[in-house]
């Protein structure tokens, strides 16, 4: 059984920092790409960073560019969202995802994953 589990939201005031992880078990994801997304009370779910399965190619979500770095660990089978300077526009609940598709294929859609992690709240008071 597939399973993503995030830790590390938690409260932070503007202007700090916090380091979100995702961890997979049940299959390795070292052939994927891997992303995170996030969902605010009555918004839809929206893309904020994506990792290429060889860790060379990035992509991030304009409102995040430059505060936020998406990372991986391949022995942990783990990704990493490292985010600073953050706003209280980025109070959501942070979620992970991987495709079952392998290699080059990645996507800025919820609709491009098959695997999600339960989420993890970040709260940035103002």
């Amino acid at each position: 059984q597939v399973q993503l589990v995030e830790s590390g939201g938690g409260l932070v005031q503007a202007g700090g920092s916090l380091s979100l992880s995702c961890a997979a078990s049940g299959r390795t994801f070292s052939n994927s790409a891997r992303a995170w997304f996030r969902q605010a009370p009555g918004k839809e779910r929206e893309f904020v960073a994506s990792i290429s399965w060889r860790g060379d190619n990035t992509y991030y979500a304009d409102s995040v560019r430059g505060r936020f770095t998406i990372s991986r660990d391949y022995g942990k089978n783990t990704v990493y969202l490292q985010m600073a300077s953050l706003k209280p526009e980025d109070t959501a609940v942070y979620y992970c995802a991987a495709p079952a598709q392998s290699g080059g294929y990645y996507s800025l859609s919820p609709r491009g994953y098959d695997y999600w992690g339960q989420g993890t709240q970040v709260t940035v008071s103002s």
